[in-house]
């Protein structure tokens, strides 16, 4: 039986930050390709002299070179990213009787639940944000087992301990600024540009389900 790892990430995700979309993401691999990635990434960190966390919010045009090949990186082999995103301005939890939380667990539902194989097994791992990173593993385990069953593990971790979540930070962010319509650094602009080359659509733009490589699930609220 086959095992992936998927590392969940979320952005601009507070009500009322202010920002108009709320995105969550996951990064998924084949467990058994892990340590392969790793080394290469670690070694494409060394060629780059690159120490640091990878987060958008520090890509700067000093590493323009590193951020174009990561690029490449992700999309030359099985590494597979997937995002929902939620129009603020269209949450109406009043209308559901429900709470933020209530809406919350219901996004991280949808992100997950459209690409489960019930004949793999799932770890997955939630960048922890706050002090309530413990209690949202323990809701989202309970959510996803009732139905499926096939989460082996389910636990928070900090970005800093693993690539693939920073990776998941770093390709959620690209498409947030896309859909904000920023362009202030010329390095992201190139970052995106390229995404959007490999994918062969914007990242405005919602994806076919079927889309594996670089899903984008731009959620119709109703």
């Amino acid at each position: 039986m086959k095992t992936y790892n998927l590392y969940c990430d979320e952005s601009t995700h507070i009500e009322h930050d202010e920002h108009p979309y709320m995105l969550l993401s996951y990064i998924s691999l084949p467990y058994n390709q892990i340590k392969i990635h790793k080394e290469y990434l670690k070694n494409l960190k060394e060629k780059h002299h690159f120490y640091s966390e990878i987060k958008w919010t520090k890509v700067s045009n000093s590493k323009q070179n590193f951020y174009l090949e990561l690029v490449d990186y992700f999309f030359s082999n099985d590494l597979f990213f997937r995002a929902i995103v939620i129009d603020k301005s269209k949450i109406a939890n009043n209308n559901f009787n429900q709470d933020f939380n209530t809406f919350y667990y219901k996004m991280y539902y949808q992100l997950i639940n459209h690409k489960i194989d019930m004949s793999a097994k799932y770890n997955i791992y939630i960048d922890i944000k706050d002090d309530l990173s413990k209690l949202k593993v323990r809701k989202l385990k309970e959510i996803l087992n009732v139905k499926y069953g096939v989460i082996k593990n389910l636990q928070s971790i900090h970005s800093n301990e693993s690539i693939f979540m920073q990776i998941t930070d770093f390709l959620m962010g690209a498409v947030n600024y896309r859909l904000r319509g920023l362009s202030k650094v010329k390095t992201k602009s190139l970052i995106i540009d390229k995404i959007e080359k490999h994918c062969g659509y914007p990242l405005t733009s919602a994806t076919f389900p079927s889309e594996d490589k670089f899903n984008l699930f731009f959620i119709d609220l109703k």
